[in-house]
Formats: C-alpha cells, sequence, structure tokens
C-alpha cells in the first residue's frame, strides 16, 4: 500500500478513535489507546497454564507426573487427543466471549487469538490443517458470520497455517446447548457433524486441530472430533479462547 494511502488510514483510525473512542472488552467502558482492556480489567482475567490436565487442558491444583490426566479424563478419555484453552470461562471472561459469539464484535479479535496463540503453541506447531466447529448454514444466514471461523482464520494467518472453514458441516439445525447438562447436550450434537465430501483429501491422514470459542462440557468439540476422526483424521487436538471449569459456569 502506497504510503500515503496508509497514512490517511492512520489518520482517519485515530480521528474515529478520538471521537468515538472504542469500548474495552471487558467493562465495556469508552477506552483511550490502543489496547482492547484497561491495565484493571486485565488483571481480572485468569489466564490457564502449568499445571493442567495434559489431555483435556483444564487447570489442576498440582502436577503428580510427567503426563498428569484429570480424574475426568481418566475415568471417561475425551475423544479429541489433547486440548488447550487461554481462559477460564467465569464472570470476566464471558463479556468478550458473548461479545465476539453473539454480537460479532472483533476489534478485539487479534488480542483474543494472541492469546490463544500463546495456550496451544504446540498445538499449532504440530497442526496441519485448522478446522473450525461449524455453524448450521440456517443460523450461520440470520448471524452473518461464526466466531470459530475468525478466530481460525485469524491464528492461520498468524501462523501460516491451512484453515479449512468449510471442513465441517453441520448437517441438522441442533437446539441451542445453553442450559443443558452434559448428557442433554451430547444427545444434542450426536450425529449433527460431517466432513464436507470435497474436504476429505484434505483431512484425511492429516493432523487436525479443532477451533472454536468455549469448551462446556466437550459434546459440540467431542462430536466434531468424531466426524473429523471418521472421516481419516490422524490425530485431531483442540484450541478454545475460554473453557468451563466449574459446572455452575455452563451458562453459555
Amino acid at each position: 500500500m502506497p504510503k500515503g494511502r496508509a497514512g490517511a488510514k492512520a489518520f482517519l483510525r485515530s480521528a474515529g478513535d478520538f471521537f468515538w473512542p472504542p469500548r474495552w472488552l471487558i467493562s465495556g467502558a469508552r477506552g483511550m489507546g490502543r489496547g482492547p482492556l484497561s491495565p484493571e480489567d486485565f488483571a481480572r482475567l485468569r489466564f490457564i497454564s502449568d499445571p493442567l490436565c495434559e489431555r483435556c487442558g483444564v487447570p489442576l491444583d498440582y502436577r503428580t507426573g510427567d503426563e498428569t490426566w484429570c480424574v475426568v479424563c481418566l475415568a471417561r478419555p475425551p475423544r479429541w487427543d489433547q486440548a488447550r484453552a487461554a481462559l477460564i470461562y467465569d464472570e470476566t471472561s464471558r463479556r468478550p466471549v458473548l461479545d465476539l459469539k453473539r454480537a460479532g464484535r472483533r476489534d478485539g479479535l487479534e488480542t483474543l487469538c494472541g492469546w490463544m496463540r500463546q495456550a496451544g503453541g504446540a498445538l499449532i506447531d504440530d497442526a496441519e490443517v485448522l478446522v473450525p466447529v461449524p455453524l448450521h448454514y440456517t443460523r450461520l444466514v440470520v448471524r452473518g458470520f461464526n466466531q470459530s471461523g475468525w478466530l481460525a482464520q485469524a491464528i492461520g494467518a498468524e501462523t501460516g497455517r491451512k484453515v479449512l472453514v468449510d471442513g465441517l458441516v453441520r448437517t441438522r439445525r441442533t437446539p441451542s446447548q445453553a442450559g443443558l447438562a452434559g448428557r442433554a447436550r451430547r444427545r444434542n450434537v450426536s450425529g449433527a457433524f460431517r466432513v464436507r465430501k470435497s474436504r476429505l483429501a484434505a483431512i484425511t491422514g492429516k493432523r487436525v486441530l479443532l477451533v472454536d470459542d468455549v469448551l462446556t462440557t466437550g459434546a459440540t468439540l467431542s462430536a466434531c472430533t468424531r466426524a473429523l476422526k471418521q472421516a481419516g483424521a490422524r490425530h485431531v487436538d483442540v484450541l478454545v479462547l475460554a473453557r468451563v471449569v466449574r459446572e455452575t459456569d455452563v451458562t453459555i
């Protein structure tokens, strides 16, 4: 882009921010400056770091060995191979998650994906292709966007990984998962996904990284993983922006 045009666009963005300051991601207050978070808001976020379950990525109180699994994964291993999340889904992280998911707010996308890359760097490095969790086409038409697709595309653009936005298809429109317990969520999405026929060759034998905004009970991600592995994916990992740690936080 010519320097003059780039400078003009930068000036217009600065002027727009001056007259209409963007809202901070957490508090929603009008902020000044280039960052999407105030220092106070950032301090309230709970990032997930070691120790954590090697399989599902849930934070643990302590590590008992080189490959520590949580009791849930020991009792019932998930379909995916590994999962990682950047944030604990709670009162603080709920706002940016829902603003992205329901309102299509994209101004913090670069920051959110940066946190995801930090949390799932090893999974991204190993991945051959990124696949977002899809919406049913009727819901996509009404909403106009798929937040999981945005996250996958942003991560792919920064890391050079191939992204198959249409790799998975939602074959039926399922009722909302909001308010459903784990078993009901699993029934709700059972058999609801398949790999698009034109994308089979791009997935068969590959290490796939499945991307979504939130991991709640894992029902949707499990159904997607099953579809990918039935289509021949060699390995399926999961990367999400936030994950529920307590059942009482399942409000999405």
